[in-house]
């Protein structure tokens, strides 16, 4: 273990993964202004849908959260630069952080995956080398990083593909059903639009999203595999890319193939100039107490959050507790109808509340479908009364939800006051009703696409 951690190689692939981290990164972030994203999700809502626990980190008034953003792409390019690099990608990281705690309703897997990652690299030390901080000060440099930065990031990809491996060995992936409601929102797509209807290609996504994701990194680090796993890796996200539009993501994700390969082939490739490091030398720094400490603390945690869903009561694709922060990627379509009635307990006096009054389109899309949505939403109602000095209750009526084009199914007890209802971080809350998926048998035709944004909706989260 000793050797296998603190032996000394050749640095090229995290000073490269540096300068291509920071670029996507910058990209990302510019991009989500001139897309209109920082727009849609940050700026025109009223309010923003937190991590529950962190309602108090809203957006920045006015233009602010542009400044936000652009300050983070700034970041992202003084990490590729290796300029004040310390300072930069903790700052990145707390920013980033901030924003995807901020708001769940564009909820994404890499959202949270690019928080670990850039977490990761605040403690690498990916700037001592091919940096400005080294130009500044020539004592940084240096060719070699201990073998555990290596295999942080390895064991890192290792868990986020076995779990997304694991979590799509179930009845409506197997059978394409959801490959099948997923590609649906393609149709428009020109000229691979009609050929992603074709039931043979939803049963070469289906059988390929499993097989990849379970043997991509054993594939990579064996080297007799290994070109043939870059080469189809890069078919992979290119395809992710097209298909699902998600960002950056597919790209960071070819960025950390760089781990795998033979550092003197990412010097030859990137740092013809660059010294290589050949020595191999073990040495232990005095950290290494620290470093199994917190790191084993690390990926324990990261281990354990998938399996949370098995100790919750009832299923997780009903429920959706445990779903987040689980890699459960592109496994299920939701959709819903919800109202709340608002029941003034001094007056007796009831209302239905006008959710255009509120929400956004993406946001009415998730309240409907979403238990957390719905509970946060009568904690505003009761705020906002609250502070017209009118106590209430809130209760939501009439909730339906649709999972994977099934029939619609009562979600919300709607005798439950859920402006006084406690959210249970840890455990099912007991207002969301039982599921009936288990006896229900699927419609043949997922009547949810009707009213599903599945470019940026809940499909893809």
């Amino acid at each position: 273990m000793h050797r296998f951690f603190f032996t000394k190689i050749d640095n090229s692939p995290l000073i490269i993964f540096r300068i291509f981290f920071g670029i996507l990164v910058a990209l990302e972030c510019y991009g989500a202004i001139l897309t209109g994203w920082v727009k849609r999700t940050l700026i025109e809502p009223r309010f923003t849908f937190n991590f529950i626990g962190f309602e108090w980190l809203q957006p920045l008034p006015g233009a602010g959260m542009y400044f936000y953003f652009f300050v983070m792409g700034t970041l992202g390019v003084l990490i590729a630069l290796g300029y004040k690099y310390r300072f930069s990608i903790v700052a990145f990281t707390l920013m980033w952080t901030g924003v995807y705690l901020m708001q769940k309703t564009s909820y994404n897997n890499h959202y949270y995956l690019l928080v670990l990652v850039s977490g990761l690299m605040c403690f690498l030390p990916a700037h001592r080398s091919h940096s400005l901080d080294v130009r500044q000060d020539a004592a940084l440099k240096t060719d070699a990083m201990y073998a555990w930065v290596k295999w942080a990031i390895i064991f890192q990809l290792l868990i986020v593909y076995v779990y997304a491996a694991i979590a799509k060995i179930y009845g409506d992936w197997l059978d394409f059903g959801i490959v099948r409601i997923l590609m649906l929102g393609k149709a428009h797509y020109y000229v691979v639009g009609d050929v992603l209807q074709q039931p043979w290609i939803h049963k070469i996504i289906g059988t390929v999203g499993i097989l990849f994701d379970l043997l991509i990194i054993p594939a990579l680090l064996w080297k007799k595999t290994r070109k043939t796993a870059f080469f189809i890796s890069i078919f992979f996200h290119l395809f992710n890319s097209i298909v699902f539009q998600i960002g950056i993501f597919p790209y960071l994700s070819l960025g950390f193939t760089v781990f795998f390969f033979e550092p003197e082939t990412i010097r030859k490739l990137f740092f013809k100039s660059k010294k290589p490091y050949l020595l191999k030398k073990v040495d232990a720094p005095s950290y290494q107490p620290l470093l199994y400490g917190l790191g084993g603390l690390y990926f324990l945690v990261q281990l354990a959050l998938p399996l949370r869903q098995h100790f919750i009561k009832d299923d997780v694709l009903w429920t959706e507790e445990g779903h987040r922060l689980s890699w459960r990627m592109m496994l299920r379509s939701r959709s819903g109808s919800v109202q709340f009635k608002v029941l003034e307990k001094e007056s007796g006096k009831s209302e239905i509340i006008d959710l255009d009054d509120y929400l956004s389109k993406k946001q009415k899309q998730r309240i409907a479908a979403y238990p957390d949505f719905i509970w946060q939403f009568a904690q505003h109602l009761k705020k906002e009364y609250a502070e017209k000095g009118v106590p209430i209750s809130v209760y939501a009526v009439n909730s339906r939800v649709s999972i994977n084009g099934r029939p619609s199914r009562a979600f919300i007890d709607s005798e439950v006051d859920l402006a006084n209802a406690k959210w249970d971080y840890f455990w099912h809350n007991e207002w969301i009703l039982p599921s009936q998926l288990k006896v229900t048998n699927k419609s043949q035709t997922p009547t949810i696409l009707d009213s599903l944004d599945i470019k940026e909706g809940p499909a893809l989260d």
